[in-house]
């Protein structure tokens, strides 16, 4: 077995895949491919997964995935237009005469997982979010915050990575910031995030990873956060819904619905509060400069 194999675990029934990290004599450190969990387990407990091999969970992940990302897409290229008749939805009367330019809402994105950050910078370009994404270690992410959000002032904040209850020999105790392997650096950085913009229309955040303390992340100023049943959660739950507040109106609020039911995850994996979303619109059309022809007045 070498680093950046793909692997399974037999005691949990190779539900999920796995890439090796670290080998540590016959201890192996494993990250999800698909959730994110960062584990550890006995490497004659591993087994092998090819590349194009996929657990059942797995399998149910993507298509739930690409299935989410179709639904963002849509609701990205219809941006203001009108969901039917008698319904104002985000359109401005008279957009569609003069012209608009659209201004979705801007993520600042921390992860713990380099990969992760990626794949999650490669959805909000796709989607055609402005997005700033920074690799950044859990413990760290609070002073990284704090230096971050006076030069980006983002609308969203995207605080995740990777956590987990602790196995014993610690006390198993879910009320315990101190049972789980983050939750005490995350609700740490929301708490920077909130002294810097205590409004939760105005900066919202989205925080958390697999089985993270829910109710202290959104008793921290978490607008939404994991996991409510602390389960895994897909490693772009966080950005679905980031993108979700991304591109909803600012007249209306963040359909909850949605956020519970098209993440991956779902319920169990992901909760949170009403919160307006940051997408805006703007008149006339942006003209385009290159054709414009100007007689200078300045002196």
């Amino acid at each position: 077995m070498n680093l950046g194999d793909l692997v399974v675990r037999k005691s949990y029934g190779a539900d999920i895949t796995f890439r090796v990290e670290q080998i540590q004599r016959n201890q192996a450190i494993i990250k999800g491919t698909e959730f994110r969990l960062l584990a550890d387990a006995p490497v004659d407990d591993l087994l092998p997964a090819r590349e194009a091999e996929e657990t059942e969970l797995g399998h149910r992940a993507r298509i739930k995935a690409v299935e989410s990302l179709s639904l963002l897409q849509k609701e990205r290229q219809d941006g203001i237009r009108p969901s039917g008749p008698g319904s104002s939805g985000s359109w401005i009367p008279g957009a569609a005469d003069h012209g608009y330019f659209e201004v979705p809402g801007k993520v600042l994105h921390l992860d713990g997982d380099r990969a992760y950050l990626s794949k999650s910078l490669s959805l909000y370009e796709q989607l055609r979010i402005p997005a700033e994404g920074h690799h950044v270690p859990e413990a760290a992410m609070a002073d990284t915050l704090y230096r971050l959000l006076p030069r980006v002032r983002p609308d969203i904040v995207v605080i995740t990575g990777h956590d987990g209850v602790l196995k014993p020999p610690h006390t198993y105790d879910l009320y315990s910031l101190g049972s789980y392997k983050n939750s005490q650096n995350f609700v740490a950085a929301i708490r920077v995030a909130r002294e810097y913009e205590r409004h939760y229309d105005a900066l919202t955040v989205v925080a958390g990873a697999c089985q993270s303390h829910f109710e202290a992340l959104l008793g921290a100023g978490a607008n939404f956060a994991s996991s409510p049943a602390r389960v895994l959660i897909h490693a772009l739950d966080p950005v679905y819904i980031a993108a979700k507040a991304a591109v909803t109106s600012i007249r209306e609020t963040v359909n909850l619905n949605d956020v519970l039911h098209h993440t991956i995850s779902g319920s169990q994996g992901v909760g949170g509060i009403e919160t307006r979303g940051s997408f805006r619109i703007g008149m006339p059309r942006l003209s385009n400069l290159a054709t414009l022809k100007v007689t200078p007045s300045a002196v």
